[in-house]
């Protein structure tokens, strides 16, 4: 099975051209290709190009435990990258179909970074989705993992819960410095509380000054993760919400930064680096083996 595997800031994706499969990927294979000790080991796959009638190009991905995303920042700037790298697209702007929407993207500096209008930020409770009624998911008070936290909730077609702080007297305790530690202590708990029946990816926020935020991820379906473009333009968008950031904010996480645009209507533009890695081909009897979750 031929693959490409690139990464943005440290996350990786392996991608897979489905004019090289003679049979659609399992689930089984997804879980075995991602794993890092039995297969090549990525944080998800993007599966494309895929033909779409509303886009130039359409783009599947899967996240390594087998689920389906519907949305991923790093993964769609992967993903032009290597259409950039198959001559398929050039310097002008297209436009690639997902299951969280339609999203357009410019490839430039020769492949090196990418840009993509990732769409709106949404705070809404019925779009996320998360439970109860219909209100914006803004500073909310959850229990996770024994603590008490104060969250928001967004989605930019893939849901986001961006942990904010604690509460405290009289209003809000932020976090302490966030951590890896931090993320995989809490972030399983957030990832599937019940106030999310898709489950959700989670960040730990920090805000540093009015353009510059730190988080920390636990992605849904992958676990702890080093950079997310959606997770980013998520955790900005809340920043931004809650008037502790300007419309231009840099995200810095611990494998590097991403720049992070916020329209009036809290449209989202990401721009960031992606590099490849490695290219070449699995071996058949690498499926031999079957992996759990």
């Amino acid at each position: 099975m031929k693959f490409c595997k690139y990464h943005g800031l440290g996350n990786d994706y392996i991608v897979i051209n489905p004019a090289d499969l003679a049979d659609p990927l399992t689930t089984d294979q997804i879980r075995l290709i991602c794993h890092r000790n039995y297969g090549a080991g990525s944080d998800g796959i993007l599966l494309g190009p895929l033909p779409s009638q509303a886009a130039r190009f359409a783009l599947r991905i899967f996240n390594p435990d087998g689920s389906e995303a519907e949305k991923s920042g790093n993964g769609l700037r992967i993903f032009c990258r290597y259409l950039w790298d198959q001559k398929l697209v050039g310097t002008d702007e297209f436009a690639v179909e997902t299951a969280g929407g339609i999203v357009r993207a410019t490839v430039f500096d020769g492949g090196r970074n990418v840009r993509v209008d990732m769409g709106r930020v949404r705070f809404w409770s019925d779009e996320i989705p998360a439970t109860g009624p219909r209100r914006e998911v803004l500073n909310e008070r959850v229990s996770a993992g024994g603590e008490e936290l104060v969250i928001c909730a967004a989605t930019i077609g893939n849901p986001h819960c961006v942990v904010v702080g604690r509460p405290a007297p009289g209003g809000l305790r932020p976090l302490e410095p966030v951590s890896a530690a931090l993320a995989r202590r809490l972030g399983p708990h957030l990832e599937n509380h019940p106030m999310f029946p898709r489950r959700t990816n989670v960040q730990f926020l920090n805000v540093l000054d009015r353009a510059n935020i730190r988080i920390e991820i636990w992605e849904r379906g992958a676990g702890y993760t080093l950079a997310s473009g959606s997770s980013s333009s998520a955790a900005a968008a809340v920043a931004h919400r809650l008037g502790w950031c300007d419309r231009r904010v840099s995200v810095h996480m611990p494998g590097g930064v991403l720049q992070i645009e916020i329209a009036d209507d809290f449209a989202i533009r990401m721009t960031g680096p992606v590099l490849k890695v490695v290219e070449g081909q699995i071996a058949d009897e690498a499926f031999e083996v079957r992996v759990s979750d």
